[in-house]
């Protein structure tokens, strides 16, 4: 989203709520990395900016309750179950393209890149995309359904 809003910044505008996280591979198959009941919240400002946040409900708490003091299964679960990433946004309306400018980013190596996602909408809900991934002999795209929170 530039300062300069169009018609997909406007619409894209405000809370979004998650309501399906799924890849899709070359092959046909579909999986969920953060579960069939993933949950999570993308918002995006008038002032050309996102945030989106995507977990696994029912991730196990640390048992000391200390943030500070999980175990290293505790820890690995926490961070395999989360998705977060913020940043500056443009959209792109002929190629029906948003790409974020990654700010900061649960995973490191997202920090300083530009991530794109494909956008359609459909009634009330945002569909984004992402462009294929290589995975060993499978390509996977991302497809996250969002309806407005």
């Amino acid at each position: 989203m530039s300062t300069q809003q169009n018609g997909a910044a406007q619409q894209l505008e405000g809370v979004w709520r998650l309501v399906s996280s799924e890849f899709r591979t070359n092959s046909g198959k579909v999986i969920y990395p953060l579960g069939e009941d993933a949950a999570g919240l993308a918002i995006f400002t008038r002032s050309g900016y996102m945030s989106a946040q995507l977990m696994r409900p029912g991730r196990p708490a640390f048992a000391s309750g200390d943030q500070a003091g999980g175990t290293e299964l505790e820890i690995h679960a926490a961070l395999q179950g989360y998705a977060a990433y913020y940043g500056q946004c443009e959209v792109d309306e002929e190629n029906k393209v948003l790409a974020t400018r990654v700010e900061g980013s649960l995973f490191p190596n997202w920090v300083g890149s530009r991530q794109v996602r494909y956008y359609e909408f459909s009634g009330e809900q945002l569909i984004l995309k992402t462009t294929p991934i290589p995975f060993g002999d499978e390509e996977f795209t991302g497809v996250l359904t969002w309806e407005r929170g």
